[in-house]
């Protein structure tokens, strides 16, 4: 059965491992829940020249058309869409990604808030016990980040800094992006070719 993945994209640099994420899922065939943050409207047009549809169900359009030759399901949800799945722990789904993730949503995660659905949402993952993943894209990182971390980390959620390794000798802004994508889907437990694994030998 297809993995549900609820994917939030919130205002903090690093949109590209965001998008990638989301394609890759959908390329496994997996079922996606995308929520987006209004900052990360304005981090993806500086960042990748795109236009986030303001209306979910645009969204959902423009997304659907974008990856339409893939065979995962996607639907999107509006900021205060309260009667989504992902608000609620009697459907939640298999796991749930922020990436990038603001220090701002992820203080906000570590306190319990839920203002809007993007933290209500993990809010549900931790409570629910499902896989939390949070993709922090800051530098240097204060006390009170890494206090807020720790936090989130005792509670269960993995911390994941999008910190790409060099081993494999990328040749590209693309290869660096998939190494941390990479890293992503391994926590999600879904498949991928993105890159050579450490180890194994070249074909």
């Amino acid at each position: 059965m297809p993995k549900t993945i609820c994917l939030a994209l919130t205002g903090a640099s690093g949109m590209p491992y965001g998008i990638r994420l989301l394609e890759c899922l959908l390329g496994a065939g997996c079922h996606v829940q995308l929520l987006y943050s209004q900052v990360a409207q304005v981090v993806a047009r500086q960042e990748m020249a795109l236009e986030l549809p303001a209306r979910a169900q645009e969204a959902q359009v423009f997304f659907r058309e974008r990856f339409s030759g893939l065979p995962g399901t996607l639907d999107v949800y509006g900021r205060e869409e309260w009667f989504s799945p992902v608000a609620s722990g009697s459907n939640p789904p298999d796991a749930m990604v922020v990436c990038p993730c603001t220090m701002g949503t992820l203080a906000a995660i570590a306190q319990g808030l839920a203002d809007n659905l993007i933290q209500r949402a993990a809010d549900v993952a931790l409570k629910e016990r499902r896989p939390l993943i949070l993709v922090p894209r800051e530098t240097p990182f204060s006390s009170i980040h890494l206090e807020n971390m720790l936090r989130l980390s005792q509670a269960g959620a993995v911390i994941l800094p999008p910190n790409p390794g060099f081993y494999n000798h990328p040749k590209s802004v693309q290869d660096v992006v998939d190494f941390v994508v990479a890293r992503i889907l391994d926590h999600l437990g879904v498949a991928h070719a993105l890159m050579q694994r450490w180890g194994a030998s070249a074909e």
